[in-house]
């Protein structure tokens, strides 16, 4: 196990890097650069040039991204102009929102695709199958943004039951405290994944259903519900532990959306109005946060199944 996840921890090290790389050059390379972004349209060729000089923008980019490196070892993600305060602080402030907004998405899409799996896995190649195969299929083809639109235009102005906009709360409390705005943002966020992951169950479930191990069950006679809810779901959802944490960059461009329609004040509206603003120092930062937390959720995610699941194990000791 100690192996493994050296491992492991190596590999996440290197995807990071590689990260902080592509992401720092895409965002440097940019026609315009960052001292036009901030200084405008009306800055002077001198302005220009000794702010690049005093951000070090004119050196070559491979010092650039050594300093870059050596603050970001330090806590220091860079300042940004546009909102006049570090990148830090302005993280945090939305970080803990866009959390919160993703937690409520993925609880209650693992509360309804088990169901929808296991109601898949067991009618499989009947109507009820099809049907929920149908929905499934139907939802991840949609573009979340029109989904979006659909729900506030459905939800807010045909039944005006709901209000078309999120929370504006500056912390959690505050944002909690209007349950009802959260509940739009919070389905559109979570349809598409309640689509990807019944599937995953339904998937993993046929696959166990044909197992010896479920015959031997029947073979003793336990009860069909008995068999599907205590031996083969808890191996059905073994993939969907896995799938958590490599979903965190979905959820998160799907956040981007969602926040940017519900006028949330979270992480992906932060990057959507840095990146029409060309704050390089924001779009930088989210990117690194992101990519961690994404390498991060895979990893526990690894350590889990293998921790989990016999057959991993049973590989693990015979090798």
């Amino acid at each position: 196990m100690v192996r493994y996840l050296i491992t492991r921890l190596g590999q996440a090290l290197v995807v990071v890097v590689l990260v902080t790389v592509i992401a720092f050059l895409i965002l440097h390379l940019l026609p315009g650069g960052a001292a036009r972004a901030t200084l405008g349209k009306e800055a002077t060729l001198e302005q220009l040039a000794a702010f690049n000089h005093d951000m070090g923008y004119d050196r070559p980019w491979i010092q650039q991204y050594g300093m870059y490196v050596q603050r970001l070892l330090q806590g220091d993600l860079g300042y940004s102009y546009q909102l006049n305060q570090s990148v830090v602080e302005a993280i945090s402030q939305r970080l803990p929102k866009t959390m919160v907004l993703s937690l409520l998405s993925t609880v209650l899409a693992i509360v309804l695709a088990i169901p929808l799996g296991v109601i898949q896995a067991v009618r499989r190649n009947r109507w009820p199958d099809y049907a929920i195969t149908s929905l499934s299929l139907l939802a991840y083809a949609t573009p979340i943004f029109f989904m979006g639109l659909m729900m506030i235009i459905l939800f807010s102005q045909v039944w005006p039951i709901l209000p078309p906009e999120a929370p504006q709360g500056f912390t959690v409390a505050e944002v909690l405290a209007d349950p009802a705005g959260l509940v739009l943002p919070t389905i559109t966020l979570a349809i598409v994944t309640i689509a990807v992951y019944s599937r995953y169950v339904r998937s993993a479930m046929v696959d166990n259903l044909n197992e010896n191990y479920v015959r031997t069950a029947r073979s003793k006679g336990l009860s069909e519900r008995r068999v599907v809810l205590r031996h083969t779901l808890r191996n059905g959802l073994f993939p969907v532990i896995a799938l958590l944490g490599m979903y965190l960059p979905a959820l998160f461009s799907g956040a981007l959306v969602v926040e940017s329609l519900f006028n949330f004040p979270g992480m992906g509206q932060l990057f959507w109005q840095a990146a029409l603003k060309r704050d390089f120092p924001i779009l930088l930062g989210v990117t690194v946060i992101i990519s961690i937390a994404t390498v991060v959720g895979a990893l526990v995610a690894d350590l889990l199944y293998a921790a989990v699941d016999p057959r991993v194990r049973l590989q693990r000791s015979a090798s």
